[in-house]
């Protein structure tokens, strides 16, 4: 059974304010079992707070964040510039897994573009395979736009890449249009991290309402549309029951828990509720 982690990315204000160790420590009284490290940065002082919770506390480093290049926008250690220092922290922390995040937008807009990044990454994802650890790449719902060929970018990304594996965001694939399920199956033995988040649909806003009621249709009815919440996990439509043994089939090793937006919630408590509801079907 695959760990049940969180993306640090939900904490990173709290480990900017009381520190790394304190937070795992937080994370170890919910049944955390594993961290994935992004949008904080892998300083000295973060990465030694990892290793002692590795060691003194028991979790798991599931996946470390990387760019392709420096200067990247997502602030995270970077293949081209960095390559010794991240396979260094990986052997420190035991990591067998990076992620990359996103590709930049420009590589987005067009199958030679997309082409084009897929190209630089696999040679370094081939010579961290020889070195041990596996690059993922991590889906939003943009990664299923379909070009004029019908590949979708991730179509595009793997055939050029195919030493460079998944990390599927499952709730972006859900937003993207296609089935969860059927992204499984179709890169089942490449899905090796995958992000638990739900998908929420809030109710109709009062806004939406009055601006229809005034005749301004348009825009009431883009009020109307955009009424999707990123959710914790069991407080949405995603079909959990049925999602996490598919995703251990597709070769799922961490499971991270994830909401990028918590609507003024403590973000501790919306992990407790995810982790509880996790809980409660098994996992």
């Amino acid at each position: 059974m695959a760990d049940i982690g969180v993306q640090l990315m939900m904490l990173k204000d709290q480990v900017a304010a009381d520190g790394m160790y304190p937070v795992l420590e937080k994370l170890k009284d919910m049944n955390i079992a594993s961290v994935e490290v992004s949008q904080i940065p892998m300083t000295e002082e973060n990465t030694a707070a990892l290793e002692r919770g590795v060691t003194e506390l028991g979790i798991k480093v599931g996946a470390l964040s990387v760019a392709l290049e420096a200067g990247a926008l997502s602030g995270a250690d970077s293949l081209e510039a960095d390559y010794d220092k991240i396979l260094a922290d990986c052997r420190r922390l035991d990591v067998r897994f990076l992620r990359i995040g996103m590709m930049p937008f420009e590589a987005m807009v067009s199958q030679e573009a997309t082409e084009a990044w897929a190209a630089k990454v696999e040679p370094y994802a081939a010579r961290l395979k020889e070195d041990g650890v596996t690059l993922c790449y991590h889906n939003h719902h943009v990664d299923l736009h379909k070009y004029d060929n019908g590949e979708r970018i991730f179509d595009v990304v793997r055939r050029v890449a195919p030493n460079l594996h998944f990390e599927v965001d499952l709730h972006w694939v859900q937003r993207g249009g296609m089935a969860p399920l059927d992204m499984l199956k179709a890169y089942a033995g490449v899905c090796k991290l995958i992000h638990v988040k739900d998908y929420r649909v809030t109710s109709l806003p009062q806004e939406a309402i009055d601006l229809m009621t005034a005749g301004k249709i348009m825009e009431g009815y883009e009020k109307f549309v955009n009424i999707i919440e990123f959710a914790e996990v069991g407080q949405g439509n995603m079909n959990w029951p049925d999602l996490l043994p598919a995703s251990v089939e597709a070769g799922a090793e961490f499971f991270f828990i994830e909401q990028d937006m918590t609507y003024g919630r403590d973000p501790y408590d919306c992990i407790r509720d995810s982790r509880e509801y996790l809980t409660s079907i098994g996992w």
